[in-house]
């Protein structure tokens, strides 16, 4: 038995089942009275576009296996996970749907589940997603990892039976996000329900006051006495409210109108309106510039901030992805002899001219051969034969293996001339 073993025998349960007594706690209703939950929240366009920027962006890198060689890395497309990960992890889907759905997980539950297909030796063969609001994970009795599906629909095609289903940890590809014990994210949406709560109620108020025709609502002030107040406030909102609000106003008998609401100018609805749109995407830290907030940017930061985005928002995301696919999907043979990146280059590229005039210096310095710089722009290699792979210096673009050879020469003839003297 594993040392491990003993010590994490009183190990708590991950507390992670979103129909738990502890979940109510994140999903529900916010302190400004609308219910958030992942229907709710996908509705606000910034969630939506928060969601749709994180995982379009994860699913278009090109995502690659690669192998450890002497000089570094190469890929390795004869790889069975090769085309599983790059092309089509199941019949069904394509690899960037598949990442995309993944990653939407990722954002609006903070985890993502996948069932991993394997074949008699045990290699993967597919990878088909899981809901995760229908994953509960716990342990078993000897203390492993466990995954409980509850499956009362035909979504997954691998899974026959209904109810509650139990899937081995080596059967699943769970990507975790933020979480408390290591094992199990919480849901970014519903760590931070009440800034999602006020935006979807400025929404609701903002629909209902252009609802009744964005007219104030007020007091009908009458001189006398009214005998029946509710007959006239009714006929008052047939002839002048909702749609008729722009109508002429006719009152009769000293009757008058004060309005008595505040203007949405001094309500300051429009400002509580932006500051919310900076709140969420300060919740998934994106770029305001990138969900169609251009107040802030400029022609000489969009482009600082876009390299930021890739920095400081990406990087983690890819992090996590990577290491949960290296450790769910490769065998504990190829864990020290391959790994799974994706491929950033592009979206770090600059403009055109700038690539090619850091392309120039690497090329001039010796570092970059012609097939390395067309291989990041995409293009066919030249044949070896042709010096698509050698390696030159500045001037006469001598190979790098030739430099100095003639420097040699002379400087040994030098020396032998001052030997005799």
């Amino acid at each position: 038995m594993s040392i491990f073993s003993g010590l994490f025998r009183s190990r708590d349960k991950p507390k992670n089942s979103y129909d738990s007594p502890s979940y109510t706690y994140f999903f529900g209703r916010s302190s400004s009275g609308k219910r958030v939950n992942d229907r709710t929240a996908l509705q606000h366009t910034v969630v939506y576009a928060c969601v749709r920027v994180l995982s379009e962006a994860i699913a278009q890198l090109p995502l690659h296996v690669y192998k450890y060689t002497e000089n570094g890395k190469e890929r390795v497309p004869m790889h069975p996970l090769y085309f599983l990960l790059h092309d089509q992890p199941n019949p069904e889907m394509t690899s960037f749907i598949f990442r995309e759905t993944l990653m939407s997980h990722l954002l609006i539950y903070g985890n993502a589940y996948a069932q991993i297909i394997r074949n008699g030796r045990g290699e993967v063969m597919g990878l088909y997603p899981l809901m995760p609001d229908k994953v509960k994970v716990d342990r078993d009795e000897h203390n492993r990892l466990i995954y409980i599906y509850s499956r009362y629909d035909e979504a997954n095609p691998n899974l026959k039976e209904q109810g509650d289903i139990v899937l081995t940890a080596e059967n699943v590809l769970h990507i975790p996000g933020l979480g408390f014990d290591g094992l199990v994210g919480y849901s970014p949406i519903a760590m931070a329900k009440n800034a999602i709560g006020i935006s979807l109620a400025c929404e609701e108020y903002g629909s209902t006051f252009f609802a009744n025709g964005a007219s104030p609502s007020g007091v009908l002030e009458h001189p006398g006495v009214i005998k029946n107040p509710e007959k006239l406030r009714n006929a008052w909102e047939r002839a002048y409210g909702g749609k008729n609000s722009h109508r002429v106003a006719v009152l009769e008998e000293g009757t008058k109108f004060s309005p008595i609401s505040i203007p949405n100018n001094e309500a300051q609805f429009l400002e509580t309106r932006k500051f919310q749109v900076e709140e969420i995407a300060r919740l998934y830290r994106v770029p305001l510039h990138m969900i169609g907030d251009l107040e802030h940017a400029t022609f000489s930061n969009i482009e600082q901030q876009s390299l930021e985005f890739v920095k400081y928002t990406l990087d983690p995301w890819l992090v996590r992805w990577e290491q949960s696919l290296q450790k769910s999907l490769l065998s504990d043979s190829e864990k020290g002899q391959y790994f799974i990146k994706f491929n950033v280059e592009g979206l770090l590229r600059g403009d055109y001219a700038s690539r090619m005039q850091g392309y120039a210096t690497a090329r001039q310095n010796g570092w970059m051969s012609a097939n390395d710089i067309r291989e990041l722009e995409d293009m066919n290699r030249i044949p070896d034969e042709e010096g698509g792979n050698i390696y030159t210096l500045n001037g006469s673009m001598t190979p790098l293996n030739k430099c100095g050879a003639a420097y040699e020469q002379k400087g040994g003839d030098d020396s032998d001339e001052t030997s005799d003297q």
